[in-house]
Order: C-alpha cells, then sequence, then structure tokens
C-alpha cells in the first residue's frame, strides 16, 4: 500500500492575518478574579512597550493596550533595518472563563513620521513585491518574526493566568464534608 502526503514548509506564504486568540475555560475563580489577574498582568508584567491605549472595564471584564515591539528585515545588501510595529492585545472574562487575543499588527514603515502606520499584512504583501525578496526572503522573516512574537505574548500571558493563587484555601488538608 502507498501513503503519499503533500509537502509541508515551515513558513508558508499564508495571506492569513499575523496573530493568536485562545478562549480558556476557567469557571472556578470567577470574573472578578480574572478580571483582577489578567489587568494585573498588563499593568505589571507586560513586556513590550511603550505601551498605549491601556484600558480596563471591570464592568465588561475587558482589558485592552497596545504594545510595540520590532520586526528585522534585511537590506538588499544583508544589513538588517529596523522597524517598529505596533499591536493590540485584548482580554475579555466571564464567570465561564477569558479569551484573550494579540493582533491588529501595524508597522511603522517611516522613522521620520511614528504616527503612520500601515497593517503588517500590506506590508508583508509589500515586502513580497520587492525585487531581493527572492534573496532576503522578507516577507517570509518578517511574518516569522510577528508571528513569533504573537506566540511569545501569548505564552507570557497563559503562563501568569495558570500560575493564579488558589482562590479558597481554607479547606486544604480537611477531610471532606461527608466524614470521610
Amino acid at each position: 500500500m502507498l501513503f503519499f502526503s503533500a509537502p509541508l514548509r515551515a513558513q508558508t506564504s499564508d495571506s492569513a492575518p499575523v496573530g493568536y486568540s485562545e478562549q480558556v475555560p476557567a469557571p472556578e475563580p470567577g470574573k472578578n478574579a480574572l478580571f483582577l489577574r489578567g489587568a494585573n498582568w498588563v499593568e505589571n508584567r507586560f513586556a513590550f512597550g511603550p505601551k498605549t491605549d491601556f484600558r480596563k472595564d471591570a464592568a465588561t471584564g475587558e482589558v485592552r493596550v497596545t504594545g510595540t515591539s520590532k520586526v528585522t528585515p534585511v537590506t538588499a545588501s544583508g544589513k538588517d533595518q529596523e522597524f517598529t510595529v505596533r499591536f493590540e492585545f485584548v482580554f475579555r472574562c466571564t464567570e465561564q472563563g477569558y479569551t484573550y487575543s494579540v493582533g491588529s499588527f501595524r508597522c511603522i514603515t517611516d522613522p521620520e513620521n511614528p504616527t503612520a502606520s500601515v497593517p503588517l499584512d500590506e506590508y508583508i504583501a509589500q515586502l513580497a513585491q520587492e525585487r531581493s525578496n527572492s534573496r532576503t526572503h522578507n516577507d517570509r522573516r518578517v511574518r516569522a518574526q510577528a508571528t513569533a512574537l504573537a506566540s511569545e505574548i501569548s505564552m507570557s500571558f497563559r503562563s501568569y493566568m495558570n500560575s493564579m493563587p488558589v482562590t479558597d484555601d481554607s479547606t486544604v488538608g480537611l477531610p471532606g464534608s461527608d466524614g470521610q
């Protein structure tokens, strides 16, 4: 019997937007505890600054912030070029759990005008059209860097949320309520 599989590429020229989102069931701690924990991470542990547009709303259970990082394509001669990227981190919680996402990446292509930015996917498409892209692979390089950034942010946040302290340790070490 013969088996055939399609070849896989480590990096594809996928046109899907760069980002990450996850829905996490967490009914135990409750909305208030989840909200406080998520807001604490953004305020004290969010390492992707300068951060701007920080907003939190306990009534809706939402925390938002715009973070900053860098991507590094190379010139045709092989020299690194750093560009600033901005992205949005959004956290929402309910009594049943929470969702979070890293996305809405935008690239500042003109350092002289830091308020002007283009969506990262547009910037990647521009890189793909450059004549030197067959040598530099900047489109794949920048997409991989931004994807790794989204993954790093997500892992950091999820790790922090997973280390949430026990909310009620008053029953630790006590026999069960049925007398056993």
